[in-house]
């Protein structure tokens, strides 16, 4: 029998909240006693009661991104009431940082495919360690939460075609993450067919993107759409092959990172923070040496800093050198010119400590001045650039 076969009815929600022995469960902050009023109050009348019971949500049974024995029956009463009327009242995110204005649903959505993330990296994880109990718990939570991804899907897939442009961007980042797991297989042929046909027809940029990243995301080759017009959609359409066109697609991109960060306003779904981030880890994957990279990571330093240095100048120095500087070494031409831009660089120096790891993998001192004095120091290759293989770079979570 195929997942389609074998996918349960939702349970109506509000006999779940009254089967559901939530004493017996736990999030983040112990028994999970509370969680049926969270519940309701998005269902309230109030929509400020509907945030806060959503934000409640987002820090006790999924906090961080973890799962806990109360998020799958918190997830399944979530999506049994995704058709409520009273999820189209609209407000403001709860936390101070997401001044976003929508509908409930939306966020709801959202929601769904944070947990629906979580559980598709659990999957891709070794589940080979041995911490006790409270490991067996997470792992149990996680096998509970794998379980209802398919009535989880059925519930998500039919706000794809939502008249609300909010509600389809948020469900279709909800069924990218969910389509990542095994038991859904069956169902990726069909979604992929309806992803393409979005991706090319005539909507806007943030619908036709974020359809070739999810397609991107489920290991289909995008490359048919690297000559599109747009450039944002040849961006994305790049970080979803492997193609000869990929690479180019996402120097060109990132000749400009600031236009490319502003090309969808608030970030999409499918990845997290500034798109400069995913369109730098796209290229160092596909990247045969640090001297094609170097256009990007000229015109990306000026926006590096302190704080920026694990998404940006960190990934492109452990990319500058693949094997620790040993002083006395030639540096190759793109490595002085890289180094030379960071050193210039007043953001990227201060007393945040997160450099130093990258910095000492690179066998480069940790303080600019010693790294001035580096450069002053170091001859230069002759005879032609040494080419430097890019390492294979670990993929983000989030």
């Amino acid at each position: 029998m195929s997942a389609n076969d074998a996918t349960a009815a939702l349970p109506e929600p509000a006999a779940l909240l009254l089967e559901t022995d939530w004493s017996d469960l736990a999030h983040a902050y112990g028994p999970a006693d509370g969680t049926p009023d969270d519940l309701l109050g998005l269902l309230h009348d109030d929509p400020e009661v509907q945030a806060e019971s959503l934000g409640r949500l987002e820090m006790s049974v999924l906090h961080q991104g973890s799962l806990y024995s109360a998020t799958p029956p918190a997830a399944l009463f979530v999506a049994g009431i995704l058709s409520d009327p009273r999820t189209l009242a609209v407000h403001e995110g709860f936390f101070p940082w997401d001044d976003r204005v929508g509908p409930l649903r939306a966020a709801l959505l959202e929601w769904l495919g944070e947990l629906a993330e979580s559980a598709a990296y659990e999957d891709e994880e070794e589940d080979d360690e041995d911490d006790g109990e409270e490991w067996a718990e997470e792992i149990a939570a996680t096998e509970a939460c794998r379980a209802v991804r398919p009535q989880l899907f059925d519930a998500v897939a039919l706000w794809l075609d939502d008249a609300d442009g909010t509600v389809r961007e948020a469900a279709l980042g909800a069924v990218t993450h969910l389509l990542r797991a095994p038991e859904l297989a069956d169902r990726l042929p069909a979604a992929a067919d309806r992803l393409e046909r979005i991706a090319r027809g005539g909507g806007d940029r943030r619908e036709r993107a974020g359809a070739l990243l999810s397609l991107g995301a489920w290991g289909h080759d995008t490359v048919g759409f690297l000559t599109d017009p747009d450039p944002a959609v040849r961006a994305c359409a790049a970080l979803g092959t492997t193609g000869p066109g990929a690479v180019p697609a996402l120097l060109d991109a990132l000749g400009d990172p600031a236009a490319a960060d502003a090309w969808f306003g608030e970030p999409l779904p499918q990845f997290d923070g500034w798109f400069r981030f995913t369109l730098l880890r796209g290229l160092l994957d596909r990247a045969q040496d640090f001297e094609q990279v170097l256009p990007a990571a000229l015109a990306l330093v000026p926006m590096c800093s302190q704080y920026t240095v694990d998404s940006d100048w960190g990934p492109l120095l452990a990319s500058a050198f693949p094997l620790p500087y040993a002083p006395g070494r030639p540096l190759t031409g793109a490595q002085r010119a890289f180094l030379q831009a960071l050193s210039d660089q007043d953001d990227c120096w201060g007393n945040v400590a997160n450099r130093v790891s990258w910095l000492r993998s690179a066998g480069l001192p940790t303080e600019r001045d010693p790294l001035r004095a580096l450069l002053v120091a170091a001859p230069t290759v002759t005879g032609g650039e040494r080419r430097t293989v890019v390492p294979d770079q670990p993929p983000s979570r989030r």
